[in-house]
């Protein structure tokens, strides 16, 4: 009964970080921040993304832990499973290599802020739909790389477990709402990039 417990904060606490999460990458809380605050929006992305890292610590800190193991994995496995993590942040890697860290930090929307050249019709974020690359073959490969890279573990134990699932319904449902702003910014374009490439995992069903 204590594990069932657990597993529901657990599950409520990480669907409390999406739902704030979510809402505030919203394009309507943006436009509205331009509403009151103009080009000052260049801020925004910076703050967004420490109040999300502050949100995810404070509800890994506050979550029950609990301890029971799911698996562990003895030698040579062990390895294999790191040797797999190696692998996906290869990936991870090569997928941030096609995109702007500046830029998805916040920090090429302050510089161009202080420059006198933010155009607030950007929102928080001046994007391009980038497809190439890991992008050919998934439309979130950030996503993929990171989950596969959560996922290989030597050792599984609940809360870790319970945790991954809900990341994975994060990265789903975030995906969702993601690329109906996308469609919005780029629209027909990204909406044959949808019709050609997988979302998430290299299969299209």
């Amino acid at each position: 009964m204590t594990y069932i417990i657990d597993i529901v904060i657990i599950v409520f606490l990480f669907a409390l970080f999406g739902v704030s999460h979510t809402i505030l990458a919203s394009s309507s809380i943006k436009k509205r921040i331009i509403e009151n605050a103009g080009n000052k929006i260049a801020f925004y992305r910076l703050f967004y993304n420490i109040i999300s890292v502050i949100i995810f610590l404070a509800i890994y800190e506050i979550a029950p832990k609990p301890g029971l193991i799911i698996y562990d994995l003895p030698y040579p496995y062990d390895l294999v499973t790191i040797g797999l993590q190696v692998v996906f942040i290869g990936l991870l890697i090569w997928t941030v290599r096609y995109i702007d860290g500046k830029e998805f930090l916040g920090i090429s929307q302050i510089v161009r802020y202080y420059k006198g050249t933010y155009d607030t019709k950007e929102l928080d974020e001046k994007q391009s739909l980038v497809i190439k690359g890991p992008f050919k073959f998934v439309r979130h490969p950030i996503y993929l790389s990171s989950f596969l890279f959560l996922l290989v573990r030597p050792t599984m134990d609940l809360f870790y477990l319970i945790s991954l699932i809900c990341i994975l319904a994060y990265f789903i449902i975030g995906s969702y709402y993601e690329e109906k702003k996308l469609i919005e910014r780029f629209g027909d374009d990204y909406i044959e990039y949808q019709n050609k490439v997988p979302r998430i995992f290299p299969i299209k069903f």
